[in-house]
């Protein structure tokens, strides 16, 4: 399994995923444009990929699905939830490219299997993927509010997480943002703060986990050395050593991150 994390951030999100004959991409979060030239710079053509998969209907995770589908004629796979706000403001996706999909299903391409689990975040049936290729497993998540105990088990023991850790708790509460903007984030239903990954992935991260991506970072509320600090110090006090157990890596806003090739230990 190959991937790379295209573009990720509060301003637009986009990771690519490979293996053998078999190319997608989850979430479509910024211009067509971008993503091509991020393609390019992995030496993937949007003409090869097969389907985009999308883990909800906010704009920073859809801005280019509409483009990349009509342009490369791309299906395009998204919760019945998620497809009812899609059809407000994506066109001309034709019907036979339309897929909707639920947790729990495992959806097949090529070697590749990909399991939809649901988050809890404030839009309408949002989930996260993990991403499985024989036994390596990828986990992709990120807008979540917290993570549950049961997601938790459905992420366990990954070889890789994409997995968000949006702000500084202390950075939001003195920032620019109206209150109300400030309550939603830090809610349930909002978006995980760097301490709250920081736990998270201490209980989820195994013996098998080679690689942890930073991911959705606020460019107003977080910083990437903080974060990555704040996760390696949480993570070295659960006794995970980072940088010789887990490697920790960073995402960018404009982009990608080099493709890594994945295989169990």
């Amino acid at each position: 399994m190959k991937f790379s994390v295209l573009a990720s951030g509060s301003t637009g999100n986009c990771t690519y995923i490979g293996a053998d004959g078999v190319h997608l991409l989850i979430d479509a979060g910024v211009s067509g444009k971008q993503i091509q030239a991020a393609l390019e710079e992995i030496a993937v053509s949007g003409e090869s990929i097969d389907a985009i998969l999308v883990t909800h209907e906010h704009s920073d995770h859809i801005k280019g699905v509409g483009v990349m589908a009509r342009r490369f004629q791309i299906p395009v796979y998204a919760t019945e939830g998620t497809w009812r706000e899609l059809d407000k403001v994506v066109e001309g996706i034709p019907e036979s490219d339309r897929h909707v999909i639920k947790a729990g299903d495992k959806l097949e391409f090529g070697e590749l299997t990909i399991e939809p689990f649901t988050i809890s975040h404030d839009c309408n049936e949002p989930v996260g993927f993990n991403i499985y290729e024989g036994e390596t497993k990828l986990t992709h998540v990120t807008d979540l509010g917290y993570v549950s105990e049961r997601v938790k088990e459905t992420i366990a023991g990954a070889d890789a997480y994409i997995f968000e850790s949006n702000h500084d708790v202390e950075m939001l509460r003195v920032g620019p943002h109206p209150w109300n903007v400030k309550r939603r984030i830090l809610s349930d239903k909002g978006h995980l703060s760097n301490e709250a990954a920081g736990e998270a992935l201490s209980e989820v991260i195994s013996g098998d986990t080679q690689d942890v991506y930073l991911a959705h970072l606020s460019p107003d509320n977080n910083v990437p050395e903080l974060a990555e600090l704040t996760v390696q110090t949480i993570l070295q006090g659960a006794g995970i050593q980072v940088g010789e157990d887990v490697q920790l890596h960073q995402t960018y806003r404009k982009k990608p991150t080099p493709i890594r090739s994945l295989t169990r230990r």
